[in-house]
C-alpha cells in the first residue's frame, strides 16, 4: 500500500492511501497540480510530508530504488541516448510489450528524433512496465494515442492492476477514468483533492 500523508508541494496539500491492485483516477483542470503531485510522490521534485510504501518511508530508500518501486511515467517521457534500444536493458525482453503496443520490431534501431509523440508515449510506458514497479504514477499516458492504442494501454495496465500493482492515473478523459479506475480523485485549482467512488 502507498500512503501519502500531508504531502505538500507548492499549493498542493493532500493525504490518501492507494491499495495494492487498485487503480485510482486523478482529474482536474489544467494547472491544478496533478503532474506536480505525481512527481512529488515519486520524489522527483522537492516536497514535504510523508510518503510510505508498505510502511517504509520514502527517505529510507535511495532515490533510484524508490523510483524503481514507485515509478512516474511522464506524458512526455525523457530520452538520453540516440536510439530507442539504448533505453532498454535488455531490449529483447521489451519486445513483447513493444509489439503489443503496435510498434514494429525494428523500432529499436530508430533515432529518437524520428519518434512521434504517440510512439514516445508508448515506449515510455514500456520502459516503466519493464521495472515491474509496485506503484505506477501515470501522467496522461494516452493523451497522444488513437483509440486502438489507448485501448491496448488500458488493457495492459488493467493486467498489472489485477496482478497487484497500485496505479494513480491522471487523465482529462472522464470516460477513461470510469473505465480504468474504481475511485476518482478530483483536484481543484487550490490543490485540494475530493474523493469520489466510480
Amino acid at each position: 500500500m502507498l500512503t501519502v500523508q500531508a504531502l505538500k508541494r507548492l499549493h498542493i496539500s493532500v493525504s490518501f492511501d492507494l491499495n495494492d491492485g487498485e487503480c485510482v483516477a486523478l482529474q482536474g483542470p489544467s494547472g491544478a497540480g496533478k503532474s506536480l503531485l505525481l512527481r512529488a510522490i515519486a520524489d522527483l521534485d522537492p516536497n514535504e510530508g510523508t510518503v510510505k510504501l508498505d510502511g517504509m518511508l520514502r527517505e529510507a530508500l535511495p532515490a533510484p530504488r524508490w523510483r524503481s518501486q514507485v515509478t512516474y511515467v511522464a506524458a512526455e517521457p525523457g530520452w538520453w541516448a540516440d536510439t530507442v534500444r539504448e533505453h532498454f536493458t535488455p531490449w529483447d525482453q521489451a519486445m513483447p510489450l513493444v509489439e503489443r503496443l503496435g510498434l514494429p520490431p525494428d523500432c529499436g534501431t530508430w533515432n529518437i528524433p524520428r519518434l512521434s509523440t504517440g510512439e514516445k508515449q508508448r515506449l515510455g510506458l514500456v520502459r516503466a512496465l519493464m521495472l515491474h514497479s509496485r506503484v505506477l504514477l501515470l501522467d496522461e499516458p494516452t493523451s497522444a494515442l488513437d483509440a486502438t492504442s489507448t485501448a491496448t494501454v488500458e488493457a495492459i495496465v488493467a493486467e498489472r492492476v489485477s496482478a497487484g500493482t497500485g496505479v494513480l492515473w491522471s487523465t482529462h478523459d472522464g470516460a477513461q477514468a470510469r473505465r480504468v479506475a474504481s475511485r476518482l480523485f478530483l483536484m481543484e485549482s487550490g490543490g485540494r483533492i475530493e474523493e469520489h467512488r466510480l
